[in-house]
């Protein structure tokens, strides 16, 4: 029996579980598993493996995004620039960490982009933002990452974006989990009326289908899009490594 599983805290709403579960169905594979593994501390990862020697694979959430690079032998060349993981490949070699998020988030979004979307705003400094980072960077799209307390020279403060500004920045990203059910009506705090019918807002969180941010971005005019064609990219990449199928 072949495991694979979902490392984070909380694992309330897990779309991994139920997306894999489905595919191995479709599949006929029978010799397969997937679980959610809810570890509050990264450390804990080192027992986990022990107690399941038939892993081969962990997709990895919030918080340990960043945290479970320590723990890690060998990291992909975008894992190591990012200074994020996302899927944990377990082989003879050790401990194997990708950031299949970029994929994710670059196959789901190129189809949008266009011509002025030349600057844009990661709402979040998590470990999801550094992917959506790494990808903008490597379209040459300016971006700063929004937050509640500045401590970097690419960051600003949620209190300190005006409307006007706002309409300098047609591409917004939210990677903060705002919204996600059952909090459906929190949304990050920006000047909406700042939104134009020239914003793309994309949101990574998938439940509800519309959050609070795309419900806000989208009546006054925006392009809007959720994260679950970005987390069905991500999860067959996760597959295709687990089964070295790279």
């Amino acid at each position: 029996m072949r495991v694979f599983g979902l490392i984070g805290f909380p694992l309330t709403h897990s779309f991994s579980k139920k997306y894999f579960e489905e595919k191995f169905q479709q599949l006929n594979l029978t010799e397969v598993e997937y679980q959610n593994f809810p570890i509050k501390s990264i450390p804990d990862l080192k027992n986990l493996i022990f107690e399941h020697p038939n892993l081969v694979g962990l997709n990895v959430t919030i918080p340990h995004k960043k945290s479970v690079l320590s723990l890690l032998d060998h990291l992909s060349e975008e894992a190591k620039e990012i200074g994020a993981v996302n899927c944990i490949h377990i082989t003879s070699e050790g401990l194997k960490g990708y950031n299949t998020d970029v994929y994710g988030f670059q196959m789901s979004i190129k189809p949008f982009i266009e011509n002025h979307y030349e600057r844009a705003l990661i709402l979040g400094t998590g470990g999801a933002s550094l992917a959506i980072a790494y990808v903008l960077r490597n379209w040459g799209i300016q971006y700063f990452h929004v937050t509640r307390n500045v401590s970097e020279a690419n960051q600003v403060a949620y209190k300190d974006l005006s409307a006007e500004s706002l309409k300098h920045y047609p591409l917004i990203i939210n990677t903060t989990p705002l919204g996600m059910s059952p909090n459906i009506d929190s949304l990050p705090d920006l000047p909406y009326e700042g939104i134009t019918t020239n914003h793309f807002c994309y949101d990574l969180v998938y439940n509800p289908a519309e959050t609070a941010f795309m419900h806000a971005s989208a009546v006054r005019g925006a392009k809007v899009m959720n994260g679950y064609k970005m987390l069905e990219l991500q999860a067959e990449r996760s597959w295709q490594i687990w089964n070295n199928a790279l």
